[in-house]
């Protein structure tokens, strides 16, 4: 028998219901759901951003720490507006800009990349092969986390945020402090210099994937 929509609201109950339950009633469960929801998202960004496992694992920790405190406003306060993913970005670019700002760089941190590890580019198509599918796509994350990191910041972070938290260009820009249109065309210079990376590689089993186009 099909669940009925009420039973489905229950399994999977809104944002908005879970900040709730977690703020009027303490209910932990509730947060948990919260966070195990868009902890993928979140992550992705950050390890997008610095590059570096660990480093990301501590800023998700931190940018947590903040979003508690500034749930029971300890630091600022949420405003309900049913946009909790879109507030905890921008405490997690901020959890990123004071780290990078203690390195002095916008630079991504050295490490050795875990090639199972999730990235934005896990969820790029590929018009690969399928024999050994598994490893061309291993070698593509690869090829393509590396040549993110060459695009500016700026071109990055939107990059980042569209792919991995699918947030709204105006979201975007709101959490960047940047116009829709800043956003917009950082994005499509991001995707118009990774495709000129990719085309002089010689890789156009990757070329469509970095359409110059944001939409």
């Amino acid at each position: 028998m099909f669940a009925s929509w009420n039973d489905r609201y229950r399994m999977h109950p809104p944002d908005e219901e879970l900040i709730a339950a977690y703020l009027e009633e303490g209910d932990q469960d509730a947060f948990r759901t919260l966070v195990e929801r868009h902890q993928e998202q979140i992550f992705g960004y950050l390890m997008g951003m610095v590059k570096n496992r660990a480093v990301a694992h501590d800023l998700f920790q931190e940018t947590f720490l903040r979003v508690v405190e500034a749930m029971q406003d300890r630091r600022g306060s949420y405003t309900h507006k049913g946009q909790w993913l879109s507030w905890v970005m921008r405490i997690a670019r901020n959890a990123t800009i004071d780290h990078v700002r203690k390195q002095k760089k916008w630079a991504d941190v050295s490490s050795d990349d875990d090639a199972e590890g999730r990235s934005f580019w896990d969820t790029v198509s590929a018009d690969a092969p399928h024999a050994d599918e598994e490893l061309h796509r291993a070698e593509q994350r690869e090829w393509l986390d590396e040549h993110i990191a060459q695009l500016s910041p700026e071109q990055r972070e939107v990059l980042l945020l569209r792919q991995e938290t699918d947030l709204t260009f105006r979201e975007i820009a709101e959490l960047t402090d940047v116009s829709i249109n800043t956003a917009l065309g950082r994005m499509r210079y991001a995707l118009k210099n990774l495709r000129r990376m990719i085309e002089e590689a010689g890789k156009t089993s990757l070329a469509d994937s970095a359409d110059p186009s944001p939409e």
